[in-house]
């Protein structure tokens, strides 16, 4: 009874495994709910120029800020990590404090590391 538990168990954690390794960023990125970019035009641009001088006028063309880009975090979240070398694309985000009464009280400018879709491979 433990043998056949056993065997189970090695070949449910393999299939795992394999899937798990088999996925692709572009797999995790369209199965994901869409990020918490807001739709910022200005930050857009920012990003998207930053991705046409590393990868050209294609790939900034065809770039989505709600599945093209991910912070470190939600790509270690999602099995992947950053390749070696690799450096994150700045983005800026505002966070606004709020008093009691439901006013803003205080905007905070803060930059964002992102990794393009390029920038990741399967974690190990």
């Amino acid at each position: 009874m433990i043998y056949i538990a056993t065997l189970f168990c090695i070949d449910y954690l393999s299939t795992a495994l394999t899937e798990k390794a088999m996925r692709t960023p572009a797999d995790v990125l369209e199965n994901r709910p869409t990020s918490t970019y807001r739709g910022s035009e200005k930050t857009l641009e920012m990003v998207k120029e930053q991705v046409k001088e590393r990868w050209g006028q294609r790939a900034a063309s065809s770039f989505n800020p709600y599945h093209d880009a991910m912070t470190a975090t939600a790509w270690f979240a999602a099995g992947f990590k950053i390749k070696k070398g690799e450096k994150a694309l700045k983005s800026v985000t505002f966070i606004e404090s709020e008093d009691a009464d439901g006013h803003v009280t205080q905007k905070v400018r803060r930059v964002v590391n992102l990794f393009h879709r390029r920038q990741v491979e399967p974690a190990s």
